[in-house]
């Protein structure tokens, strides 16, 4: 178990100082929303119990001393200095702390120990975790002052300028504003947003980690982007006062895009429905329908496999097998896509017959081990007491 003494007697062992500020930042899970939120449309993510966790304190330089428990990885660097060579998880702290530095003059070089549980490569938006946990901790050693919004946005932007992907907010902002037992239903363009109560107290969540990220993901992620924004410009050129996807009604689809591009056409369109499955599934969650929340997420799985095309045959096989269960209400795959896990809604009670008739099937089929994750709802980024 990772606690606030653990991490620090490490931090001493390796900097041989002690840590002034520890923070820890979540991971998360998206209930429904997927793909949308780089297309200015909505998204229900929630903060999970599965953390990385960043001890830091100030050196009297302007280095940056990096160390990397999981990977075991030491790395220094300049602050103002860009190494296109660092290691990705350093690219990360680097960023944070340049995009930072840049709108205040009070970052100066740091220490900096990093250590996680949340499961890599498994959709659960580990690097956010990180960005929002180095950003919260550089504030709080330095005194920036930063909102959590100001701190969820700095994420973002070290994705797009340091890493490359073009993603949206939610990853960042599930992590920093998260709240106990409660998804966000995120407005993506105005970043307003309203807490909604996941009063499931006869089901619980498993999330599935098929154990294998495909190597099209980060290509296909900023493809998928640039279909949507190849249609938002078409329908652009006769609606001007439309700016994303969230704008755009399937009439207005089907008259400009569907005849210049049948896959644009298609891919549009996913956005489209599914902010409106998104919207539906909050209803539900007030109604306390779960049965309805259930189908809008099978019915999410297959319009991502099939229409948006970003599942693949692992994803898709264990959400037929969700789909053919009595005991699950509901399931599809979660994140980017090719891989990690998919979130299942099953009645309380029969998760671990669930898994023990699925896994021995998973393995059979893929020579794959399936890995079970269980979580709870948490709250977002906060110092380690």
């Amino acid at each position: 178990m990772i606690t606030k003494e653990s991490i620090n007697a490490s931090f001493k062992d390796i900097f041989h100082q002690d840590a002034q500020v520890t923070v820890k930042s979540p991971g998360r899970i998206n209930i429904i929303g997927e793909h949308t939120d780089y297309n200015n449309g909505f998204v229900l993510p929630a903060a999970i119990d599965k953390y990385i966790y960043v001890a830091l304190n100030e050196r009297n330089d302007d280095q940056l001393h990096l160390f990397s428990a999981d990977y075991k990885e030491h790395y220094q660097t300049v602050l103002n200095t860009i190494d296109s060579n660092a290691p990705d998880w350093a690219k990360y702290i680097i960023g944070v702390a340049q995009l930072i530095h840049k709108t205040t003059d009070k970052v100066k070089g740091f220490n900096l120990y990093l250590e996680g549980d949340v499961p890599l490569g498994a959709g659960l938006s580990s690097s956010a975790a990180l960005s929002c946990a180095t950003g919260f901790g550089i504030n709080e050693l330095f005194g920036c002052e930063l909102s959590r919004i100001a701190i969820a946005q700095i994420g973002q932007q070290t994705e797009h300028e340091y890493i490359g992907l073009k993603c949206g907010i939610m990853d960042q902002f599930a992590s920093v504003l998260g709240k106990e037992n409660h998804a966000i239903k995120l407005d993506c363009k105005l970043l307003t947003f309203e807490y909604v109560s996941l009063d499931w107290s006869e089901y619980e969540i498993i999330l599935l980690n098929t154990n294998v990220k495909h190597n099209l993901a980060s290509t296909a992620y900023n493809d998928r982007r640039n279909s949507c924004e190849q249609g938002v410009k078409w329908v652009k050129e006769q609606y001007p006062a439309v700016e994303s996807l969230r704008d755009i009604t399937l009439a207005q689809l089907d008259a400009i895009v569907k005849p210049k591009d049948e896959d644009v056409y298609t891919k549009c369109r996913f956005i489209v429905q599914e902010n409106q499955r998104l919207h539906d599934a909050v209803e539900a969650f007030k109604n306390k329908d779960m049965v309805e929340l259930g189908q809008l997420l099978f019915k999410a799985h297959w319009a991502l496999s099939k229409e948006y095309e970003v599942s693949c045959p692992e994803l898709d096989f264990l959400v037929s097998q969700a789909e053919n269960n009595e005991f699950v209400v509901g399931a599809r795959m979660m994140g980017g896509g090719f891989g990690g896990c998919t979130i299942n809604l099953i009645k309380k009670g029969n998760t671990e017959s669930f898994i023990n008739t699925l896994s021995p099937a998973y393995k059979e089929k893929f020579n794959l081990e399936l890995t079970p994750i269980k979580v709870k709802i948490s709250n977002g980024t906060s110092m380690l007491l």
